[in-house]
C-alpha cells in the first residue's frame, strides 16, 4: 500500500471518512459530519508546511567531492505529520508554487459557502505526494421514482509537481456507492489550476467557474432520466463495451481472455446484480454496469483484500476511471 493511501509506522493511515462513505470506508470513520478542521486533523494533513528547498548535486571524482548547484529545480519538502522531520516529496520546476493542505480545505469551504455541505473524506496518497478532500453536497438527484444520486465536490492536489490542483463534481449513485462521471456538453464539471505564482488567485476564480456545478447537476439528472426511459438489450450493451475496450486480430491470447472476463463481469452486473434492481434493461442500467465495473469490479493490484480496496479507493478518488465512464456516457446518452 506504499503507493496508495499513506500509512505510518504507528499503524495509522492518512485517511478519514465521515459516517458511511462512498469511498470504501478505509482509515478513520467518524460518527458525525466533518468540518475542515476535523478533516485536516484526523487525516494527518495539517501542519505540513510544504516549502521549496534549493537542490545540489554531488560529483565524486578522484580529486575529491564537488558540490554543484541545481539552479532550475527545487525540492518540495514537507514537515512529516508524525515525526516532525523534513521529508522530500518531489523535485519541481522554478515556477512551481505550493498550495498548502489548509488552503485546499479553505477553498472547498468557500466554494460551498452556506450550502450545508460537509467534508466526507480526506487523505494523502503515495507517501504524501498527493492529497484529496471531498465534500458531500446536501442535494440529492432522483432518477425515476427512487434511484437516488448524491452529489460531491472533490479537490485533488499534488505536492510533487505531478498534477495540477483539480476540482471535480462527482455524482455517486447511493445504492452501490458508484461514482458516475459524465461529459455533458454545456455544463462544466471540473476545474484545473496550475501550480504557479498566480495559483491562489485562480483558485479564487474557480468558485465562479464551478457555479456551473448546479447546471451540471440539472443536466446530468435530465440525461440520466432519458437513459432510464430508453430500453437496452444485452447485445447492444456488448457493442458499447467492445467500443470502449477494442481488440484487433494481433492482440495476445491473454488480452482476449481479459476481454472475455471483463464482459462476463459487466454482463452479470447488467442482468443479475441487485444494484440494477428497478432499472434493469435500460440504458441507465447499462451505463451503471460499466461504471460499477470500472470503479469496483475491475482487477486491482494488492497483496491482500485491504490493499486491493485501497487501490480501488485511489482509482475512484484520483479519477483514473473517468475516461472510460465519460466515453461510456457519450456512447449511451439518448
Amino acid at each position: 500500500m506504499a503507493h496508495e493511501i499513506e500509512q505510518f509506522s504507528d499503524g495509522t493511515a492518512a485517511f478519514v471518512s465521515a459516517r458511511e462513505s462512498a469511498w470504501h470506508k478505509l482509515g478513520t470513520v467518524t460518527a458525525d459530519a466533518l468540518t475542515a478542521e476535523d478533516a485536516m486533523r484526523l487525516a494527518a494533513l495539517d501542519g505540513w508546511s510544504v516549502r521549496l528547498v534549493g537542490l545540489h548535486a554531488t560529483e565524486l571524482t578522484a580529486e575529491g567531492t564537488t558540490l554543484l548547484d541545481v539552479p532550475n529545480h527545487r525540492a518540495s519538502v514537507r514537515t512529516h505529520p508524525k515525526t516532525g522531520l523534513p521529508e522530500t516529496l518531489g523535485v519541481v520546476g522554478p515556477d512551481y508554487t505550493p498550495v498548502q493542505n489548509e488552503e485546499h480545505a479553505e477553498f472547498l469551504n468557500h466554494l460551498v459557502d452556506e450550502s450545508g455541505a460537509h467534508f466526507e473524506t480526506a487523505g494523502s496518497l503515495k507517501g504524501g505526494r498527493q492529497v484529496f478532500l471531498t465534500m458531500k453536497l446536501p442535494q440529492t438527484l432522483t432518477i425515476g421514482r427512487d434511484d437516488a444520486v448524491d452529489l460531491y465536490i472533490a479537490a485533488f492536489n499534488s505536492h510533487d509537481g505531478s498534477t495540477a490542483f483539480r476540482i471535480v463534481v462527482t455524482p455517486v449513485r447511493v445504492v452501490c456507492a458508484n461514482t458516475l462521471r459524465a461529459a455533458l456538453r454545456n455544463a462544466k464539471s471540473s476545474y484545473t489550476v496550475r501550480h504557479t505564482s498566480g495559483a491562489r488567485g485562480r483558485i479564487a476564480q474557480a468558485r465562479q467557474a464551478l457555479g456551473l456545478t448546479f447546471k451540471y447537476a440539472e443536466e446530468f439528472e435530465k440525461a440520466a432520466q432519458r437513459m432510464l426511459d430508453a430500453e437496452m438489450s444485452t447485445p447492444v450493451l456488448r457493442t458499447v463495451v467492445d467500443e470502449l475496450w477494442p481488440l484487433d486480430g494481433s492482440d495476445s491470447p491473454r488480452k482476449k481472455t481479459n476481454r472475455d472476463v471483463r464482459w462476463a463481469s459487466i454482463r452479470n452486473l447488467f442482468e443479475r446484480a441487485d444494484t440494477q434492481a428497478g432499472i434493469r434493461g435500460t440504458a441507465w442500467a447499462g451505463y451503471n454496469a460499466i461504471t460499477e465495473y470500472a470503479n469496483h469490479a475491475a482487477p486491482a493490484r494488492g497483496a491482500d483484500d485491504l490493499a486491493k480496496a485501497a487501490a480501488r479507493a485511489e482509482r475512484v478518488i484520483t479519477g483514473s476511471a473517468d475516461d472510460v465512464m465519460e466515453r461510456a456516457f457519450r456512447l449511451m446518452a439518448v
